[in-house]
């Protein structure tokens, strides 16, 4: 999810033992990865009423993955920053919050999720 605030932000969160990241996850079976990427937002962040409105593309990060990008929205305001508890690996609370998407991600990013803020940096530069 992006929002504009003083720029444009990134929903992001802090996972309790892996550092930050974009909400994601694996498509289930006989599900759209539009439908896995509304089920995510849901299941990690407790974001219930998105919806899609622009597909970003697909990225090939490495280790046999492909990731689908989905631009949503709500209809609601989200806050600044809020926790979720999640089923995910037994359960964990994630800290979510919105990082500018033009700011350096901090040290405590995985290389894999600062490579994929790159990707949505530059689908934003070309969708100027």
């Amino acid at each position: 999810m992006l929002r504009k605030g003083k720029g444009i932000e990134i929903l992001v969160f802090k996972h309790p033992l892996a550092g930050i990241q974009l909400v994601k996850g694996t498509i289930e079976l006989g599900e759209t990865s539009a439908d896995a990427a509304l089920r995510e937002l849901a299941e990690e962040a407790g974001i219930l009423n998105a919806q899609i409105i622009d597909n970003i593309g697909v990225w090939q990060p490495g280790y046999d993955q492909v990731w689908a990008f989905y631009l949503c929205k709500t209809n609601e305001s989200l806050p600044s920053s809020w926790t979720h508890f999640t089923s995910d690996d037994g359960g964990k609370e994630f800290e979510f919050f919105w990082h500018p998407v033009f700011d350096d991600p901090s040290l405590d990013w995985h290389d894999i999720f600062c490579n994929a803020l790159f990707y949505i940096r530059c689908w934003l530069a070309s969708s100027e």
